[in-house]
């Protein structure tokens, strides 16, 4: 009897002594989850990620403004401004180009998340696509023109996922099935490389601090939609609602509304954009350019306009037409080589 009491007192220590580890290591962990919040970016290796480059890199600073041109360029030549849509077409893409003054009204998708929407004081000029996504990015505005079915509103859907570095593994939904349509297999693996998770709460706001004000916009914005896809339950109205910010982005007075770039071709070209899905592109060949039977082609899938101010939409162009008439006919005899 007395060696039961014994067994059962052993016992009842062991257990009050397992309750007060318990409590002391619950403690502990609270402390080290404290710890991990407030070293958590470099802790869960977000420090590496903040030093990864986005997706599409082009920004302002890709514009060789050598040569660009107010926008009162041309104004003495008084030209007719022709449908572009109306030249040869590139059977590689995009159309061959003649003398002359041309424009087309075209689908536009936004390629920075977290940014404000174009406005009327914006002045963008031409910069190439670049980034690790480049090429992905340029495939699928190509594959696009060859799929009228899928909607525009789905391709800027999937451009804003792959802008996010979302993981191909947390594609849900709509977007992926926009993905394997408009991609290879092999394409759809390349959407791994450079790809993120999405991050906690905490992580999250702790990497925050980490960035520049005008940079905490942007990464806020790619882990939402990233949250988005993987959930698999979200509109475009909610995807948007993270991409694009309310309200406008002061313009830059020295790059106006309507500047021209000198393409490294030796052509000018400029934008007017009506929010971030529809640009209006005007391009303006000098007949000295073809003097010598010189082939240019415009083939937009590459091409940026890109804002000066850093806080509004890169907007990446398209050869495809929105209300083309082609009943038209072109005022230009055109011959290309």
């Amino acid at each position: 009897m007395k060696n039961t009491k014994s067994l059962c007192l052993g016992l009842l220590f062991i257990v009050a002594g397992l309750n007060n580890v318990n409590a002391q290591f619950g403690g502990l962990k609270d402390k080290l989850l404290k710890v991990g919040t407030a070293q958590g970016a470099k802790a869960l290796g977000v420090d590496k990620f903040l030093k990864q480059p986005a997706a599409i890199t082009t920004s302002f600073e890709d514009v060789n403004r050598e040569g660009e041109k107010m926008p009162d360029f041309i104004t003495s030549l008084k030209l007719k401004a022709q449908p572009l849509y109306l030249l040869p077409k590139n059977p590689e893409g995009g159309f061959v180009l003649c003398e002359g003054l041309y424009e087309m009204t075209n689908k536009s998708y936004c390629l920075k998340a977290g940014t404000f929407a174009p406005s009327k004081g914006d002045g963008y000029m031409f910069a190439p696509v670049l980034g690790p996504k480049e090429e992905i990015v340029v495939s699928i505005l190509k594959s696009a023109e060859k799929h009228p079915e899928v909607e525009q509103h789905d391709i800027q859907a999937l451009l804003w996922t792959i802008i996010a570095r979302t993981k191909f593994a947390d594609y849900n939904g709509q977007v992926k099935v926009t993905a394997i349509k408009l991609l290879t297999p092999k394409q759809l693996t390349q959407l791994e490389g450079g790809a993120l998770g999405i991050l906690p709460f905490d992580v999250m706001e702790k990497a925050k601090d980490q960035l520049p004000s005008g940079v905490r916009a942007v990464f806020e914005a790619e882990n939402n939609i990233r949250q988005l896809v993987a959930s698999g339950n979200y509109t475009y109205a909610d995807m948007e609602k993270y991409a694009i910010v309310a309200g406008m982005a002061p313009p830059r007075s020295d790059v106006p509304s309507g500047i021209w770039t000198k393409h490294p071709d030796g052509y000018y070209l400029r934008y007017f954009p009506s929010g971030y899905s529809i640009t209006k592109v005007q391009i303006y060949v000098p007949k000295e350019l073809l003097a010598n039977g010189t082939k240019l082609i415009y083939d937009a899938a590459g091409d940026i306009a890109c804002p000066a101010n850093t806080g509004s939409q890169r907007l990446a162009q398209t050869n495809e037409p929105l209300e083309a008439n082609y009943s038209l006919k072109l005022t230009t005899v055109c011959n290309p080589k």
